[in-house]
């Protein structure tokens, strides 16, 4: 019995195509064009020039010098000086960077400033009467001792204020419902939930 024929004899086999194609993959670059390579080389991730911004907070009007994508909380923090909006998480998730705008809530770190202009913005600072005299709603916190570190009492009392004036503060669940969005590390919220209670018909409309 005859055996099979071989294969004719050619340059290609299969080391030598699976070699010319990695070789060849290797060669392309990794951007299709310079073109691409170079707008790829200009990230615009600088500063930007800066815009002057217009901004009423606790009712002074503010000039300010930023970057147009500067936020809110760092517009308030590192260039009015108020810096007793919290930045906390930066992400929109702690709410210690609560501050009202036109009265309603707003974190301030998922903001930019200048979506602001020609709005009242409120923060912690702009509460307290001119001769010193608390907000009913700072007063109740110290009085039920609404807080322990602090550190997130400035966001509490502003999303309280808000949660009061928007009419979710009517029952204990109301509260724990729409101020669920302010975080406390220490745990004080039965106490929270108490000054809210005590301050809520002294804040409406305040």
């Amino acid at each position: 019995m005859s055996q099979p024929s071989a294969l004719p004899a050619t340059d290609l086999n299969r080391r030598s195509f699976m070699t010319g194609t990695v070789s060849a993959v290797a060669a392309v670059p990794l951007l299709g064009s310079p073109a691409k390579a170079e707008t790829a080389g200009r990230s615009d991730t600088g500063p930007r020039e800066p815009a002057v911004t217009s901004l009423r907070i606790n009712k002074q009007p503010y000039e300010l010098s930023l970057d147009p994508r500067t936020s809110l909380l760092d517009a308030l923090r590192d260039h009015a000086g108020l810096t007793g909006t919290k930045k906390g998480c930066d992400h929109g998730q702690c709410g210690a960077c609560t501050v009202l705008v036109d009265g309603k809530r707003v974190l301030s770190c998922l903001s930019f400033a200048v979506m602001n202009g020609g709005k009242e913005v409120t923060t912690i600072e702009g509460l307290s009467s001119t001769d010193g005299v608390l907000h009913p709603m700072q007063q109740a916190f110290v009085d039920h001792d609404a807080f322990q570190c602090g550190y997130c009492t400035p966001g509490q009392i502003m999303s309280a204020i808000g949660c009061v004036n928007e009419g979710h503060a009517g029952s204990e669940d109301d509260i724990r419902e729409f101020m669920s969005g302010n975080i406390c590390r220490c745990a004080a919220y039965p106490n929270i939930v108490a000054a809210i209670i005590q301050a809520r018909d002294e804040t409406k409309g305040a």
